[in-house]
This record gives C-alpha cells, sequence and structure tokens, in this order.
C-alpha cells in the first residue's frame, strides 16, 4: 500500500512540474524527463506528429546533443512509432528488436531492447506518443518493463494531454494577443500620423507652388514652411507616442502610478489636450492587475484623446478596502458603449478586467464618457 501511495505521489509531482510550464516547448520536455524518471528508463521520448508522414516535435531524455546529432534528422511515422499513433493503445515489448513490426534505427541510435510506448490522446484525437526504453537498473533491466509501469504512464499521459492542451491554447492566446496589439499600432499610426504626413505634403507643394512664381512671395512660403514645421513637430510627437504605447513599461521598476503618469501626460501633450492625473497610494497588485489597468487606460485615453473631440480628459487611480479603481473621464461627445458594433477597444478593456479577475463599467452620454475599472487588490500572506 505504501509503496502504491508512493507511486501516485510521484505521478502527481510529475504532473505539476508539467502544469506548471506555459509553452509547448516547455511542456514536451518536462513530460519526457517525467515519463523516464517515472518507470526508471534509461531513455525517452515524445513525438507530436505533423499533418504529413513525420513529427512537428520530436524531444528526447537520456541522450546526449551529440548523440542526437549523430543519429540524424528527425524520425518518420514508421514501424512501431507509427503503430502507436494509429492504434492509439499502449504497446510493452521484451525486446523491440524481435517485434515483426519494427524497421531498425540509424547506425548512431542507441540500441534498446525493452519498449513502452502510450499515446498521448485529447478524446479520440491522439496528440501524440510517450515512449520509454531500457530499465536503468541492472534488476530491473532483467524483467523489463512491468504492467505497473504500464498503468503509471498511461495515467501520466493523460494529465499530460491536458497540459499540452493548455499549453497550446495558452501559445494561441499570445499569438492573438500579438495580432491585436498590432491592429492597435496600425490604427494608431493612421490616426496620430497618417492625417500629420497628408497635411505636410500639402504645405509643402503649396510652399513650391509659391516659390516657383514670379516674383515669388516670401511671406506666404515662409508661412507655408513654418506650417511644415509645426505639422512635422507634432506628427514626431504622435509617433513617439504610439511607439511608447507598444509595450508597457517596466511596471515594477517605475510602479504602476508613475508609469501611467508619465503615460498620459505625453499622450496630452501629442493630441494638444490637458489630461489630469491623481493616484493614491496603492496597495501591492498582481503583474496580470497592473498590466491590465496600464492598458485599459491607454486605450481609455486613446478614445478620448482621438474620437471623443474632448477639451479635457482626467485619469486617477483610487483603493477601497479591497480594490484598486482606475478612472478616465472626459468632456467629449460620448458614445453608445452598448453598440454591436464593438469597436473603441472595449472588448479588449472587458477580457483585460476579467483575466485579472476585475469589472468594467463605461457611462457615457452627449457630455462625456466615463471608464471605470476595478481589480482586487493582491491576498496577503
Amino acid at each position: 500500500m505504501s509503496e502504491g501511495l508512493d507511486e501516485l505521489y510521484q505521478v502527481s509531482q510529475a504532473v505539476l512540474s508539467v502544469t506548471r510550464q506555459m509553452s509547448v516547448r516547455d511542456v514536451l520536455q518536462v513530460i519526457v524527463r517525467s515519463a523516464r524518471s517515472l518507470v526508471g528508463a534509461r531513455y525517452a521520448a515524445l513525438g507530436v506528429p505533423d499533418a504529413g508522414d513525420s513529427f512537428a516535435e520530436f524531444v528526447v531524455d537520456g541522450v546526449s546533443d551529440a548523440e542526437w546529432a549523430a543519429i540524424g534528422p528527425l524520425p518518420r511515422r514508421h514501424g512501431m512509432l507509427a503503430v502507436l499513433l494509429n492504434q492509439g493503445k499502449p504497446e510493452r515489448l521484451a525486446d523491440i528488436r524481435k517485434d515483426p513490426r519494427f524497421e531498425g534505427w540509424p547506425a548512431a541510435h542507441p540500441k534498446m531492447s525493452h519498449f513502452l510506448g502510450v499515446p498521448v490522446r485529447d478524446g479520440d484525437q491522439v496528440l501524440g506518443i510517450i515512449f520509454a526504453a531500457n530499465k536503468v537498473s541492472a534488476a530491473a533491466e532483467k524483467r523489463g518493463f512491468t504492467e505497473r509501469d504500464e498503468e503509471i504512464l498511461s495515467l501520466f499521459a493523460a494529465h499530460a494531454a491536458i497540459a499540452l492542451t493548455n499549453a497550446r491554447l495558452y501559445e494561441r492566446s499570445r499569438e492573438l494577443s500579438v495580432m491585436q496589439e498590432r491592429s492597435r499600432l496600425a490604427r494608431d499610426l493612421h490616426d496620430a500620423v497618417t492625417q500629420k504626413l497628408f497635411s505636410i505634403r500639402a504645405h509643402a507643394r503649396a510652399a513650391a507652388v509659391l516659390a516657383a512664381r514670379e516674383p515669388p512671395d516670401a511671406d506666404r512660403i515662409r508661412a507655408e514652411i513654418e506650417v511644415v514645421g509645426e505639422l512635422g513637430a507634432e506628427a514626431q510627437a504622435e509617433l513617439r507616442a504610439v511607439i511608447d504605447g507598444l509595450t508597457p513599461p517596466d511596471l515594477e521598476a517605475a510602479g504602476l502610478a508613475e508609469s501611467l503618469r508619465r503615460y498620459a501626460v505625453l499622450a496630452g501633450r501629442a493630441h494638444g489636450v490637458p489630461v489630469t492625473f491623481s493616484a493614491a497610494c496603492l496597495p501591492p497588485l498582481s503583474e496580470q492587475a497592473e498590466a491590465a489597468l496600464y492598458r485599459a487606460a491607454q486605450e481609455a485615453l486613446h478614445n478620448a484623446l482621438r474620437h471623443a473631440a474632448a477639451s479635457s480628459v482626467k485619469v486617477s487611480l483610487a483603493k477601497t478596502p479591497r480594490q484598486v479603481v482606475l478612472e478616465v473621464s472626459d468632456d467629449g461627445h460620448g458614445f453608445d458603449p452598448d453598440a454591436p458594433s464593438g469597436g473603441l477597444g472595449l472588448a479588449s478593456m472587458r477580457e483585460r478586467a476579467a483575466s485579472a479577475g476585475g469589472r468594467l463599467a463605461i457611462r457615457s452620454t452627449a457630455k462625456g464618457t466615463t471608464v471605470r475599472m476595478t481589480v482586487p487588490g493582491k491576498a496577503s500572506g
């Protein structure tokens, strides 16, 4: 009984090690390392099939980098690997070399005898295969892998499938976030800079036309050039604001309040709209909550400065006994927060609030808009 509990504890620890990883590659590596340890194998590997007849990922443990390089390219889906993928059930062999389905391996490949392979399944779909070969201890090497080893590795593979699926979803969500940021950047560049550049070209052409006249109108040429200079300075300031908004600053170094104050001042200057900022002494917040507040403030400021025709904007950070409250308010013309178009980055702000365990509320009338986000303070202890 004690031995069984110890085995389950080892499986539990292995599962926890896997679930702590976020990237797919890290998950695969920890799965292989854990699988090899759980069944006491000399070698272990995990293959994730691609859309063809090979593997998108193939991770090994127990083989040095030099040995792996000498083996050559990734294996094809043939022999016992194909059997595991196609049949989707465990295979435990006393000597893989004597099985009729074995099709050999490269000359530099380690010599293997005892073999245990299990599928990594998500329902009916086989996400990959885990296999182990050759027991480490001399006593175990004689008897090979046991039925208990197969049960343990199958149990672990079931949990590994969940971790692998979660890691893939996490990476896809990160890719989506990158795409959303690129879309925001493109929109910001269009709104903030393109119109200024168009105006610069128009005034530059006007100056050129005036210079070509006989006699040239020096005063009007000078006036057009001065306008070009002013527009160029404005475009530079707005471009700098867009670039500074690409990624949050190091919030841990400067603090959320100071980082947001700097951005608010910069954005206000770029658009010629006064932005006032105030902040209370804030309680500790999680990194996710700080990032959510910063990004929501950016989006709300973007809307107020570029779409609301506001003459002033106020940004504040306050606290309640259990929450931190962000408010961005303006005196612009307002909009309908419930409009089906879902523009103005509202979905993004709501998602950020939800990801941090908070809430977003928007009140907008013909006299102005207030965006309010609340997030919980970081639990102490």
